[in-house]
């Protein structure tokens, strides 16, 4: 038994791996075997892994003060809030930052509530917006919710890539829709071409906030800093983390200054949120991501990596689709996938699942063409049928 297994928590199906350090998109283990990640931890590291710009903004900052608390002003906190709106859809000009992805859904939640005075959030089918009682009173998958039950009352789902579905469910007492704008953990689920717009529109004419969790879809992962900017629609209310911090834990959510306004001080907070060291992380991120010019590259490195998907795997008999957008790749399979995420290991190629028979590809920005041919190689060795010894 490895001692990771003995003093913390069994719940993550672990792979083999004991990882010791990583390098742009790859990790090397602690017998310096090297692997191609294109799990990304969860999709967190898209500049890559120990970014020289984000080690020198941590380094910085470590030597200067780590915590700064919310009823204290910080010059970081400051500069990181305003680099993010200015790469943010038009609108969104003030930020909360808090530690994780499903805090920043909650955030949004709870704004969305207090803004409107309402109590219905609208919610997708197959959706995931996190784990903790907020955020999962918004997802969809019962085997996350139901050992948990009750939740959160006020929670409707409807099908996803359907605006009409949305408009029927519109009560009274509907404060938002919240809304990936790809869906990740089903399966990299793209909307049909207007339905962004559509729900943008339902919104407007329902008086209902729009939220967008860009969780794992924003910062540069679908080829656009947010993914909503393929379809040129921009939320009422943004959830990001994930890639923000350069692989510092971080969430943050953007709202206009009139919604904020709702809050009052004592509404909400977070002892850790906005701390100076994930925020130097932030501003150093934005800078990677702008001047490295991120964005485009996931863009034309993704449509690289599905040409060599589709060139190696077309023929394969046990894949039935390959689909994404960006850096942001599902390989839908006829059979379950987790065998092949085991086997992926073998081939030092390390991979998500989405779903029972889904490969999720979340490499970080800064693959090369020459590590996307390894990947689609060894996907080809990695994708055979199963012999019982696997």
């Amino acid at each position: 038994m490895k001692k990771e297994d003995m003093y913390t928590a069994n719940v993550y199906g672990k792979r083999e791996v004991v990882v010791a350090k990583g390098k742009g998109a790859l990790v090397w283990d602690v017998n310096g075997v090297e692997y191609i990640d294109c799990l990304g931890g969860h999709g967190v590291c898209v500049l890559g892994h120990s970014h020289p710009k984000i080690i020198e903004a941590l380094t910085n900052q470590v030597n200067k003060i780590i915590t700064v608390p919310g009823v204290l002003y910080s010059e970081v906190r400051a500069e990181a809030a305003e680099k993010l709106v200015k790469i943010a859809p038009k609108g969104l000009t003030k930020v909360f930052f808090s530690n994780s992805g499903a805090e920043s859904t909650e955030t949004a939640i709870k704004l969305a509530r207090k803004y409107t005075g309402k109590k219905e959030i609208i919610t997708m089918i197959k959706g995931f917006h996190g784990r903790t009682l907020g955020s999962l009173s918004a997802t969809w998958k019962a085997e996350y919710r139901i050992p948990f039950e009750p939740l959160l009352p006020g929670f409707k789902f409807v099908e996803y890539g359907d605006a009409g579905k949305v408009e029927e469910a519109v009560t009274d007492d509907t404060a938002a829709v919240i809304v990936e704008p790809v869906q990740g953990e089903s399966g990299v689920i793209l909307p049909p071409p207007t339905y962004l717009k559509e729900l943008r529109e339902v919104c407007d004419r329902k008086n209902i906030l729009l939220i967008f969790d860009e969780v794992q879809t924003g910062f540069g992962r679908t080829g656009k800093d947010f993914a909503c900017q393929h379809w040129n629609v921009t939320p009422d209310i943004m959830a990001i983390a994930k890639g923000i911090g350069g692989g510092v834990p971080v969430g943050a959510t953007l709202a206009s200054d009139e919604i904020w306004s709702s809050m009052k001080p004592g509404d909400h907070g977070s002892t850790f949120g906005g701390n100076p060291l994930a925020c130097a992380a932030v501003s150093a991120a934005v800078d990677v991501l702008v001047n490295e010019k991120l964005s485009e590259k996931a863009a034309q490195t993704g449509a690289y990596m599905m040409q060599q998907l589709h060139k190696h795997l077309d023929e394969n008999r046990l894949v039935r689709e390959i689909r994404g957008l960006g850096l942001m790749i599902a390989v839908e399979l006829k059979t379950k996938s987790k065998p092949y995420v085991i086997r992926a290991v073998q081939e030092r190629l390390l991979l998500l699942t989405s779903g029972a028979n889904i490969l999720r590809l979340l490499p970080p920005l800064v693959i090369t063409r020459e590590q996307v041919d390894q990947v689609a190689e060894r996907l080809t060795r990695v994708i055979q049928p199963l012999k019982s010894t696997d």
